[in-house]
C-alpha cells in the first residue's frame, strides 16, 4: 500500500504536530476513542479549531495497516491565509481584487487545474470550503504545474458567513450556471470581484446562488449539457483579464 508523505498516524505524532502549528485537510479519528491521551488530543484540536471526522476502525485500516492508534489525519501541503488578508493585500497592490470561490469541487484534477489557470492569470486567491472539497494533495499539486505553492489558499468553515463578509467589503458575487440568462461576457469585471464556480455534477448550491449579485452563463451551442468546472472557471476568469486588461 502506497502511503502519501503528507500521511500521520499515532495519537502522540498527532499531537506534536498540532503543537507545531501543522494545518490539516482531513483529520479521521476512530468512533468511541478514549484515554488520557487521547483526551489531550481532542483539546489541542479544539483550541486549534480542527475540524475532524470519527470513522470506523475499518476505514483507518484501508488508509494505513500500521500503529494509527486510532487517529489519521493528512496534514497541509499548503499554508492557508484569511480571506481578508487576501482582500487587503490586493487594495494595498492598487488592484481590484479578484477571488476564485469553489464549491463542491471535490476532484483534485479540476481544482490543480483551476488553481493552475488562476496563478497564471493573477488571480489574488481561492477560496474553499473545510468540508466538502479537494484534497490539496500530490495529485492537486501536480495539475497545478506547482501553482499551489505560489497562488493564496483560503480555508473556511462557513463558506456562507465568508461570502456575506466579501459582499460588505464591496466585493460582487458572480456565480456561474447554466440557470443563468445573462452572458458572463456582459458583467462589469473592473469591480472587486468573486467568481463562484460550482462542480459538474451539483453546480453552485442553491443557498449560495441566492447570495449571488450576479448569476452568469457560458453560452453553449453544442449537444453537451456542459463544460469542464475548471474550462468554464479559467474562460470567466480571462474575461476578467480582457476587461480589465492586466494582461
Amino acid at each position: 500500500m502506497n502511503e502519501p508523505d503528507n500521511l500521520i498516524f499515532g495519537i502522540r505524532p498527532m499531537i506534536e504536530s498540532l503543537k507545531a502549528g501543522k494545518e490539516f485537510d482531513k483529520v479521521f479519528v476512530q468512533i468511541g476513542l478514549k484515554g488520557d491521551l487521547s483526551g489531550e488530543l481532542f483539546r489541542l484540536m479544539k483550541l486549534g479549531n480542527i475540524l475532524y471526522q470519527k470513522v470506523p476502525l475499518e476505514k483507518l485500516n484501508r488508509i494505513t495497516r500500521k500503529n494509527h492508534q486510532g487517529v489519521i489525519a493528512f496534514a497541509s501541503l499548503v499554508s492557508y491565509q484569511p480571506v481578508n488578508e487576501i482582500v487587503q493585500m490586493a487594495f494595498e497592490k492598487g488592484e481590484s481584487p479578484l477571488l476564485i470561490v469553489l464549491d463542491r469541487i471535490t476532484d483534485v484534477r479540476n481544482f490543480g487545474a483551476i488553481a493552475r489557470t488562476a496563478e497564471c492569470a493573477g488571480v489574488h486567491g481561492i477560496i474553499i470550503p473545510a468540508q466538502n472539497s479537494a484534497q490539496i494533495n500530490a495529485d492537486a499539486m501536480k495539475t497545478s504545474a506547482g501553482a499551489l505553492n505560489f497562488i493564496p489558499i483560503s480555508k473556511v468553515q462557513n463558506l456562507s458567513r465568508t461570502l456575506d463578509s466579501l459582499k460588505e467589503s464591496g466585493v460582487q458575487l458572480v456565480a456561474a450556471t447554466e440557470k443563468a440568462s445573462k452572458s458572463y461576457t456582459q458583467v462589469d469585471f473592473s469591480l472587486p470581484t468573486a467568481l463562484i464556480v460550482g462542480s459538474e455534477e451539483d453546480g453552485i448550491s442553491p443557498a449560495f446562488l441566492k447570495k449571488a449579485d450576479q448569476a452568469v452563463k457560458i453560452p453553449i451551442t453544442g449537444k453537451t449539457e456542459s463544460l469542464n468546472a475548471s474550462v468554464a472557471a479559467a474562460l470567466m476568469i480571462y474575461e476578467v483579464v480582457r476587461q480589465r486588461g492586466t494582461v
